[in-house]
């Protein structure tokens, strides 16, 4: 069952083609190839487990295995802290994690070099940190954006849920962030890829919404385990998704399985959070690892790449809340992409989820079709990931009253401006638009977070209701 269509697919239709203009835009068949065949708690981030792989090795250049790095950051917008204390790097003793520091060093860190990526997510956040930005910073930031070194990904106001989300809620809180993009950066940096690494489980009502926006390529990491161990064995890890039996091949969008999780290939996280072992290349100095490093990455390479069925696979180098010493990451990274280059064996090279997708398109393959939702989601026989769908009712139901009334209070603010003066309006629909937005992330609406974030989303809905019921009032008022 399509747990996120809660409307028929035509009115869905219907309500995208007021935005069509701002989202829609060039690019590629999102159906690739022909599509000939039918279609068939772990910790967030965490790998899952993999079958072994055969032995790994490549000779001829036509064949060498391209290695696509993705560096990244997943940035729960709330989850076990606000999301504010998110953004600021509060209550640490909950979570060690500060958003603001993760944009600060990886725009220092990309101007160093340009060879360098990394892809960005959660508007909630870039729109809060750009705020607090020099002109100058800006400006970097807007040249970055142009020289393809930061890519926004997906670039909705949050990564919604896909179970317990109302459809039109989707749309407001991705043109929000979409809006936001096409605003600060222009039709260049408009996305082309849809990134939801985290939801636990998909629907394929979020896929129709997805390629009636226009993006290129969706990704994800969370599948059922049986699922994924099926799509293993027959090379399926990726393929054509057809989200509406009505749209149909207008709904088709290519789709990614992420081989690790979102998370780094085992034993290579080089991020301050994590353990593994730095790229150590002083010969001069004790413990040089050079030559174990590179053999052991080429056999995580090796692992992921017989899954595949052309020779470019993604590699994402991010978790949550990742990059807040970028220095660190980059360092390591720049280290091991030359010493692997050196070897010969595979080809690597920073990328972003965009150059991927063209990447793959260009091999020219035919892909699996499927066409019913990868729900529900369960990562083990008895872990079935279903008790958010009713968790938390109370904020579940407060969310669709909000919903609703700010579908009425964007209307009538159209009234409201017309009739008003600048001076005289005082109210607005921006403060419950930015609130619901928040509240349709994967660990909001879901019921997923811990109750003093629970709180801190009905407070700020509260506040932007007040604020829409006074701009109403002033209208009816005025009739």
């Amino acid at each position: 069952v399509n747990i996120c269509a809660l409307a028929m697919v035509d009115l869905c239709g219907l309500l995208l083609a007021c935005i069509c203009c701002l989202l829609a835009g060039g690019g590629w068949s999102v159906s690739l190839a022909a599509a000939t065949a039918a279609n068939g708690g772990r910790a967030k981030g965490e790998a899952p487990s993999s079958p072994h792989a055969e032995s790994f090795s490549r000779s001829s250049m036509d064949d060498k295995i391209q290695v696509h790095v993705v560096p990244h950051t997943h940035d729960d917008v709330g989850w076990l802290k606000t999301v504010d204390e998110y953004y600021y790097g509060a209550n640490n003793s909950i979570q060690r994690a500060g958003v603001q520091y993760i944009l600060d060093t990886v725009v220092t860190e990309l101007s160093k070099n340009p060879n360098r990526t990394f892809i960005y997510v959660e508007i909630a956040y870039f729109y809060r940190w750009w705020n607090e930005q020099s002109n100058e910073t800006k400006e970097l930031v807007k040249k970055l954006v142009s020289n393809k070194q930061l890519e926004f990904v997906n670039a909705g106001w949050c990564m919604n849920d896909e179970a317990s989300t109302h459809y039109n809620a989707i749309v407001d809180q991705m043109s929000l962030g979409l809006r936001f993009v096409q605003e600060n950066f222009g039709d260049e940096a408009r996305p082309r890829v849809a990134w939801h690494i985290d939801p636990f489980g998909h629907s394929a009502e979020q896929a129709a919404l997805f390629a009636k926006m226009g993006y290129d390529g969706f990704f994800f990491a969370r599948i059922d385990y049986g699922d994924r161990d099926n799509r293993l064995g027959n090379k399926e890890m990726e393929l054509v998704w057809r989200g509406s039996p009505s749209l149909g091949s207008q709904s088709d969008m290519f789709t990614g399985v992420l081989f690790y999780g979102y998370g780094p290939p085992p034993d290579f996280c080089f991020d301050q959070g994590c353990s593994d072992p730095p790229i150590q290349d002083d010969p001069n100095l004790f413990d040089y690892n050079v030559d174990d490093r590179v053999k052991l990455f080429i056999q995580r390479v090796g692992d992921q790449a017989i899954f595949y069925n052309t020779n470019n696979i993604m590699m994402t180098f991010g978790s949550d809340f990742q990059y807040q010493n970028a220095l660190q990451v980059y360092k390591n990274l720049d280290k091991l992409i030359k010493y692997v280059n050196a070897e010969g064996t595979v080809n690597m090279f920073y990328s972003t989820p965009s150059r991927y997708v063209d990447a793959v398109h260009q091999a020219g393959k035919t892909w699996t079709l499927k066409t019913d939702d990868f729900f529900p989601y369960a990562d083990n026989p008895y872990a079935f990931w279903t008790g958010y769908f009713t968790s938390r009712p109370a904020l579940k139901g407060y969310t669709r009253l909000c919903n609703n009334y700010l579908q009425a209070c964007k209307q009538l603010e159209v009234i409201y401006g017309s009739v008003f003066s600048s001076k005289e309006r005082k109210h607005s629909s921006l403060k419950l638009k930015h609130a619901m937005a928040i509240d349709q992330h994967h660990d909001a609406v879901s019921g997923t977070e811990k109750q003093h974030v629970a709180d801190d989303y009905a407070k700020r809905l509260h506040i932007g209701q007040v604020e829409c019921e006074q701009l109403v009032a002033m209208v009816l008022r005025n009739l």
